[in-house]
């Protein structure tokens, strides 16, 4: 991999995460902040500067500075002020005492704010008497908390896009078939949840383990400390300081370090290379307990469009991109069954052999012996370019002026001045 950073867009704002030193970057109420500088021709343009690593806009996080800004210390106690009064109105071990205090109501006294997406205590009912308010929330309610949460909707930072359940089980079925017994949940929210579901019917030993790791610090109301932690994927940052940093590697170094793999589903809209420098870090968090000598690799599953694929590759070269089409219960245009342009462009990138990773035949998904790997009814094999070509879903067919396969277009020789 080229050092982190330096295989941005060549055109735009540039984020410099290989200067950035730990000890001397701001925060935000995101966590550090990243290092940009403007860059024209792949040449920096004007002052570095920091700024929110989760959030694109100004205006979901007005966090800036220019990295040779001398700050006052004024300055600097009320942006400490400010990011303490933006943290949940709870610690972690607060929320578990009134969830514990919540699950021990009758059900007629179990009630859930909507308008403060916060579960209510009877001394909590007169404050929110004038909300939406739902009642006789039950323990299947507790169990499916994206059920009862409004998803975020930011594309950008925390855009939350849930799993349906078809895709749910999907990555259940391969993660049991390829051996994994925990599963750290990186932004699938509705994964985790569906894991805890399955697994607490099944036997003791076909059990699935998953800790979610998550921006959306609601989730603290449903889940103990050893099964949700606060985390910004765009930076590396446990909320939960030192101790949540430890859960996590704990989770992952369980049984030194065998049987786990990473699932994580970011918001399309975010930086790759950020995202990319984070999951190293988590890898480097499960790493040590692997010897010496050992080449492994913490096995990964990532989320994202196809588009994105040659992104992804330059961060990570030995990633292969899988056909399978994930979808969503709440994205108009991220549905699986849908035809032409109209699938859902999101794939799974994964670092795991694709020969041993099984689509569904039962969706029309096939083995292709001569790529070893399991790919959609349309992509069919070219014993031109030797590899079943297409990204889309669509039927490519091969260009003999391009000399590659290209997707269905009207003018198929004028693909070469494109991009794929």
């Amino acid at each position: 991999m080229e050092e982190a950073g330096e295989a941005l867009q060549r055109e735009g704002i540039k984020v410099l995460l290989s200067a950035q030193s730990g000890e001397h970057v701001p925060h935000c109420p995101h966590g550090p902040t990243l290092l940009f500088v403007k860059v024209s021709q792949g040449k920096e343009q004007g002052r570095r500067f920091f700024a929110c690593s989760a959030c694109r806009d100004r205006k979901d996080c007005r966090f800036f500075q220019w990295a040779d800004e001398k700050v006052s210390q004024a300055r600097l106690q009320s942006r400490e002020e400010y990011n303490r009064s933006c943290q949940p109105p709870m610690s972690h071990q607060q929320y578990m005492t009134r969830f514990q205090e919540f699950v021990a109501l009758p059900l007629a006294k179990r009630r859930f704010c909507r308008d403060c997406q916060q579960l209510l205590l009877e001394g909590d009912w007169q404050e929110h008497s004038g909300h939406r308010v739902l009642g006789d929330v039950s323990i299947s309610h507790l169990k499916r908390p994206s059920q009862l949460l409004h998803p975020l909707e930011n594309k950008k930072s925390n855009a939350q896009y849930l799993f349906t359940d078809r895709s749910c089980s999907f990555f259940l079925d391969a993660i049991t078939r390829l051996g994994y017994k925990r599963v750290l949940c990186v932004g699938t929210p509705r994964l985790h949840e569906w894991i805890r579901s399955k697994s607490s019917l099944e036997e003791s030993q076909r059990k699935v383990k998953s800790l979610l790791l998550d921006i959306d610090f609601r989730y603290s109301q449903f889940y103990g400390e050893d099964e949700f932690g606060h985390y910004n994927m765009f930076n590396h940052h446990f909320f939960g300081g030192e101790a949540a940093h430890n859960m996590c590697q704990k989770f992952l170094r369980e049984d030194g370090g065998r049987g786990v793999i990473v699932v994580t589903d970011p918001p399309f809209g975010g930086l790759v290379e950020p995202l990319a420098f984070s999951f190293k870090k988590i890898s480097n968090m499960w790493s040590p307990t692997s010897d010496p000598g050992d080449s492994a690799e913490l096995p990964m599953f990532w989320i994202f469009p196809y588009f994105f694929e040659t992104r992804i590759l330059q961060c990570f070269p030995g990633f292969t991109m899988l056909d399978y089409q994930v979808d969503y219960d709440n994205h108009t245009m991220y549905k699986y069954g849908k035809t032409g342009r109209k699938q859902s462009p999101v794939r799974i990138f994964t670092n795991i052999s694709p020969e041993r990773i099984v689509l569904p035949e039962s969706e029309g998904y096939r083995f292709c012996a001569v790529c070893k790997r399991y790919v959609a009814s349309q992509n069919t094999h070219c014993d031109i370019c030797m590899s079943c070509p297409s990204k889309d879903g669509r039927a490519w067919k091969h260009c003999p002026l391009c000399k590659r396969c290209v997707k269905p277009c009207k003018y198929p020789h004028k693909i070469s001045l494109f991009k794929l």
